[in-house]
């Protein structure tokens, strides 16, 4: 029997399809070592120019290795066509073909199979190989138009998946013993807008079922924080972590990032959902064209203001087909990534002080790595956690009472 080897790249969206494509492999060996493997899938992100020649250093690695290469993800919607026709790898895998990815594996012809994107996956996964917790994709694709994003002209537009789906699968998950379920998709903020229902209410729903003891969200839009999500801010299942994708904190800026929110309106929400102890984190890209000095400066001014506690800064990389791409004027990369080591050195002080300020709060931790002579995990407030500890915590819940605060992480003896 053939061996296959996932290689994932991206985000947490990537992680649950190559799930799905794992869960309908039936002739196949699934391998976790690189080097065993007859056949390497690689589940490419295609968000950044990092991105992209991230996955293409690794194709190159894996076909002079002698290595049967597919690719799938993003990338092979961006991408596929290019790489197939220079015979950089063997196959490609559009995002509706994952189900299909058992009987493809057997052609012994080259294949170019990229579907179509409106398509919702129908595979049931009952559990996810190596991993702690559970990620549940809720919906595929992307409505909004903003003017540097690529990801709706290769994930398409926003569609849910059916909700009675999405409580089985969490159903099985659970009964299989995962207690953390990461809800994930393109743009889960959009989940139910087609079904007459909404995010808030689905959650609702999960966080009633048998097993579930934290629910995690990926990223949401701050115009989709509506009064049914304000209905389960206080479930103790819900984590106290929320990621709101901010992108900037210019008015200007987020005009001609085609954005749908506003920096006060950010600002009154982010400072309501601190009150509420959520520890909260963001989206910021730095150095997209038009961000002159006076309004980077402006924008971080206003950034210090916001009760931030994680951050995903990036800086602009341009995506050709989108209009950011033809504007004018550019931000030179240097200038680009001096201003994102600004925000990083923020936000971690701010991360800190968050964890000071609840120094007395006891820390749920789901245990997810096991290290030489320590343990990784991550809290209810979505900090990272070290724990020495006698005992094998692999994949078990701790609460700590007692615990030290440093810049890097909390530490603690259990």
């Amino acid at each position: 029997m053939k061996k296959v080897f996932f290689k994932t790249f991206g985000c947490r969206t990537n992680i649950y399809d190559t799930q799905v494509m794992i869960e309908n492999l039936k002739d196949f060996e699934i391998t976790e070592h690189e080097a065993d493997a007859d056949i390497v899938v690689v589940n490419s992100c295609t968000v950044t120019n990092g991105a992209d020649t991230g996955v293409r250093s690794y194709i190159n690695h894996a076909s002079k290795l002698g290595k049967k290469v597919i690719l799938a993800g993003c990338g092979a919607m961006s991408k596929g066509e290019s790489l197939f026709s220079q015979q950089k790898v063997f196959g490609v895998l559009g995002h509706s073909e994952k189900r299909s990815i058992n009987t493809l594996l057997h052609n012994a012809t080259p294949f170019f199979e990229i579907g179509d994107l409106t398509s919702l996956d129908e595979t049931i996964v009952h559990e996810y190989t190596g991993k702690t917790k559970a990620f549940i994709k809720i919906q595929e694709g992307c409505n909004f138009r903003c003017s540097y994003c690529i990801i709706p002209y290769v994930r398409g537009n926003a569609r849910s998946q059916d909700e009675q789906k999405i409580i089985e699968q969490v159903e099985k998950l659970a009964l299989n013993g995962y207690g953390e379920f990461v809800l994930t998709g393109t743009n889960i903020g959009s989940y139910g807008k087609d079904k007459s229902s909404s995010l808030g209410k689905l959650v609702q729903r999960l966080g009633a079922i048998r097993g579930v003891r934290r629910i995690r969200l990926g990223s949401i839009e701050p115009v989709q924080i509506d009064e049914s999500f304000r209905e389960i801010l206080n479930e103790p299942w819900l984590e106290r972590h929320l990621h709101v994708a901010l992108q900037h904190t210019s008015e200007a800026m987020l005009k001609l990032m085609r954005r749908r929110n506003s920096v006060t309106q950010d600002l009154e929400l982010f400072s309501e959902l601190s009150e509420k102890g959520f520890a909260l984190g963001t989206d910021f890209i730095t150095g997209h064209p038009g961000e002159s000095e006076a309004i980077w400066e402006e924008a971080y001014a206003m950034l210090e203001k916001f009760p931030l506690t994680h951050i995903h800064a990036f800086t602009y990389s341009k995506r050709d087909g989108t209009p950011s791409s033809t504007m004018k004027p550019e931000i030179k990369g240097d200038v680009a990534k001096a201003r994102h080591q600004h925000i990083e050195t923020l936000i971690a002080q701010k991360n800190r002080a968050f964890r000071e300020k609840n120094s007395t709060t006891p820390l749920d931790v789901l245990v997810e790595e096991s290290k030489e002579n320590h343990f990784v995990g991550y809290d209810q407030f979505f900090n990272k956690v070290i724990i020495q500890s006698q005992r094998d915590l692999l994949k078990e819940w701790v609460r700590l009472e007692q615990y030290d605060i440093m810049q890097e992480a909390n530490y603690a003896h259990f």
